[in-house]
């Protein structure tokens, strides 16, 4: 018999080349936390500097407006201090308006006086401008508010950004027209928000740098099991199945580890099962095929002797037919779906397995006590346990002698049992009867022509439940057989 070596894995160029181009799930989850970080914190960066030059653009339009309301107010009700009239010339009243005007930083107010194209005369009031050249100093600049058709506006410059109002006075007795300009430098204000702009930057960078190494160490931790799988997996083979994971916490990532050791432990199950199935059929197999290719090789041209041979042959492929048969409903039972539960009455069910017993040979049957109930289970593998119960007592018994039928249930618990008055079974063979290929000795009478698999079958069918077979003495000699169940739920 020859032992199949352990699976080494292929490795080659083109294996090689996917290892070093394949990027670790560590490497993209940090690659993707960066990437959303990164666009998280220049979003809160940009969306502070936009409501910071919102709010400054506010502040100016609000400024722009008050100081031209005032002029506004001051013109139509104010009135000259020197003579206790209203104003008469546009100059007077730019200069006294101004006089009493105190401007804000970055802020200049400015009386402009003469024709539209021409110089007009300057009356202002300021405090430090933070441009190279302020409203007052370019002629230009003044003109074209002066002349501008429009009560506001902004004005832009090499030197800088202006935001300006105006407020036209009204000609006074052919005086010349009149203006007065507020005007507004938002460069140092527009200039802070791009530092806390800046400042957020930088802050941000720092928040990604020590993001980025708390992420590697974080999600190292957290991987660490998905990597004991990948190794774990790498050095599995079908000699050894038995390495598992070690379980931590209680995350996804400890659920993904308590999967893997479940499937390799059905992994476990499987080629347990199917080694033990080749086994078995090897082991099995071996005499009948023996016998067969005997007789066929010593078979000689005598037509009574041929047809004993064929009737010895076929009789021994019969019985590998069924041995291949039990063995492979025994690797089944290792499935799901081997029991597929409906509901039942007991009572109905009982007495169909009596019916279908009373055919297998000459002895006197009993159908003893009937749960009157409903149960959940399958009524054909159930069928199938009872009536290899009753075969394997039609075995161990004599025509004539008593053989028991039943079914009792109590909560959710089902008994049915086959009760035999035969030999009963011996301490030894209790222990063994239900493993594969075992028989009873002696004791039991003469021995049946199975393989020593109906046992074992019914066991299958009764785990497949989720119950066992148990062996019990019945009273006055013999062997009762009985199926525990729990009753299983829909």
């Amino acid at each position: 018999m020859t032992t199949t070596g352990a699976a080494t894995p292929t490795t080659g160029p083109a294996t090689d080349e996917r290892e070093r181009r394949r990027v670790s799930a560590r490497v993209r989850i940090l690659l993707w936390l960066l990437l959303v970080m990164a666009v998280a914190l220049a979003s809160v960066a940009a969306t502070t500097r936009s409501i910071l030059l919102r709010d400054t653009d506010q502040r100016i339009n609000g400024l722009l407006a008050q100081e031209a309301g005032e002029f506004a107010n001051f013109e139509e009700q104010g009135f000259d201090p020197e003579t206790g009239r209203p104003f008469t010339d546009p100059g007077r009243l730019l200069r006294v308006f101004l006089e009493r005007q105190y401007a804000d930083l970055d802020e200049e107010l400015v009386g402009l006086v003469g024709e539209v194209g021409s110089r007009p005369t300057q009356i202002i009031q300021q405090r430090e401008i933070p441009v190279d050249r302020p409203l007052h100093e370019d002629a230009d600049a003044r003109r074209r508010i002066y002349a501008s058709p429009d009560s506001s506006g902004t004005l832009h410059r090499p030197e800088g950004e202006i935001r300006w109002a105006k407020v036209t006075v009204a000609r006074y007795g052919g005086e010349p027209a009149a203006a007065f300009v507020v005007a507004f430098h938002p460069g140092r204000e527009q200039a802070r928000a791009d530092e806390v702009f800046r400042v957020l930057l930088a802050i941000s960078g720092v928040a990604l740098l020590m993001t980025t190494g708390i992420a590697w160490v974080v999600a190292g931790r957290i991987l660490k099991p998905v990597r004991l799988v990948r190794t774990t997996a790498a050095q599995l083979t079908e000699q050894d199945l038995t390495r598992r994971i070690p379980v931590h916490g209680h995350d996804d990532v400890a659920a993904l580890a308590e999967t893997f050791n479940a499937m390799l432990d059905r992994l476990e199950r499987a080629f347990a099962t199917q080694r033990r199935f080749v086994d078995d059929a090897g082991h099995e197999l071996r005499t009948p095929i023996t016998i067969v290719r005997g007789h066929l090789e010593l078979m000689g041209d005598d037509p009574a002797e041929r047809e004993e041979t064929v009737r010895l042959v076929t009789d021994e492929l019969d019985r590998m037919s069924r041995i291949v048969e039990d063995l492979l409903l025994l690797a089944k039972a290792e499935r799901p779906d081997f029991v597929t539960p409906e509901p039942v009455q007991l009572a109905e069910l009982t007495a169909d397995v009596y019916v279908k017993a009373r055919t297998l040979g000459d002895r006197e049957w009993v159908l003893g006590e009937v749960a009157d109930r409903e149960a959940h289970l399958d009524p054909q593998r159930i069928t199938q346990a009872m009536v290899q119960l009753a075969q394997n007592a039609v075995q161990h018994t004599t025509a004539g002698q008593r053989v028991r039928i039943g079914s009792r249930a109590d909560g959710s618990r089902i008994e049915l049992y086959v009760a035999d008055s035969g030999p009963g079974v011996q301490p030894q063979d209790a222990e063994v009867i239900f493993e594969r290929f075992r028989r009873g000795t002696a004791r039991r009478g003469v021995r049946g022509t199975g393989a020593g698999l109906g046992l074992s079958i019914v066991r299958a069918i009764a785990e497949g439940h989720g119950g066992r077979v148990d062996l019990r003495t019945t009273e006055g000699g013999g062997a009762t057989f009985v199926l525990t169940l729990e009753e299983a739920r829909p």
